[in-house]
């Protein structure tokens, strides 16, 4: 068995289209185009080339977007009075932080002082519970949120279906969870202190790695005829790859992401789907936009 390739690119290239429709709405119906604030503090590299990529994705759907850069030793005052700057701008409808921040900002503070209905990337707690209780209205996470569109895009049933997730930060692991459980499949969490990883591993229809360990998931972790999107991206020198070893798995998984080019390629679209909701929500609650 050799998987099939579940290729991003296809599925970013639907969701723009679907995005630009959006937008054409939106401006029919408020005489409103979206703008986004992109939020970068510090230098780091990988950071840098998600603002780009995401203010490219931007730029082609016909959204304004600012960038709002500060210096890698910002203070977290600093920073606070920025995102409350932004949340004051009625022309800004949607803010994205980008992570990692600097050692010295909480990301909790940062996160938590957005406003709930410009956070296109689900970081806020409140966007966090609107998950938890499967609201229509929520902002969810963006990586997690491209997986599942990518899972949909490729017509993969979820319903009582056994999914394994693998990592449980806040920002995938966890969300993708409670999104999978949306769905109606039945989601076993693993982590860095669970057992015998393979166990829980073998078990699974729809298996989803997230631990950010190059490799981790081997052949033999992973059921006949498995579906496995990859959510790790790690640098073995030059080379960017995931948290499946791609070569043995893709003979016994009936599907897999590659690294790169998999769920990597929807996320900056979800963003933008995210930001026409947020705008939507602003001018449904009487917030100008």
């Amino acid at each position: 068995m050799t998987a099939r390739r579940l290729e991003g690119r296809p599925v970013a290239r639907a969701l723009i289209a679907r995005a630009r429709e959006e937008l054409e709405s939106l401006r029919a119906e408020f005489f409103s185009t979206p703008r986004l604030a992109i939020f970068f503090a510090g230098d780091d590299a990988s950071a840098a080339a998600y603002r780009d990529s995401i203010e490219r994705v931007a730029t082609t759907v016909g959204l304004a977007v600012d960038i709002v850069d500060l210096p890698e030793d910002v203070d977290e005052a600093r920073a606070l009075r920025t995102i409350d700057e932004l949340n004051a701008q009625p022309q800004v409808n949607g803010v994205i932080v980008l992570q990692p921040l600097p050692r010295q900002l909480s990301r909790v503070a940062i996160a938590d002082r957005l406003d709930p209905l410009k956070d296109i990337d689900g970081i806020t707690t409140f966007n966090a519970g609107r998950l938890f209780h499967d609201d229509r209205d929520v902002l969810a996470p963006s990586t997690p949120a491209g997986g599942m569109a990518l899972l949909k895009h490729y017509d993969v049933p979820l319903a009582g279906r056994h999914a394994v997730v693998v990592g449980r930060s806040p920002v995938v692991g966890k969300p993708m969870a409670m999104m999978l459980m949306a769905e109606h499949a039945t989601v076993t969490i693993c982590h860095s202190l669970t057992p015998d990883i393979g166990s829980y591993t073998r078990q699974a229809d729809v298996l989803i790695a997230a631990a950010g360990r190059p490799g981790l998931i081997k052949a033999d972790m992973v059921r006949t005829g498995a579906v496995v999107l990859d959510f790790g991206v790690s640098f073995v020198g030059e080379r960017m790859v995931g948290d499946i070893e791609a070569a043995s798995v893709a003979e016994v998984a009936a599907a897999l992401t590659p690294v790169p080019g998999g769920t990597g390629r929807v996320t900056p679209a979800i963003l933008i789907r995210n930001a026409l909701k947020a705008t939507r929500l602003q001018l449904r609650e009487g917030v100008p936009a």
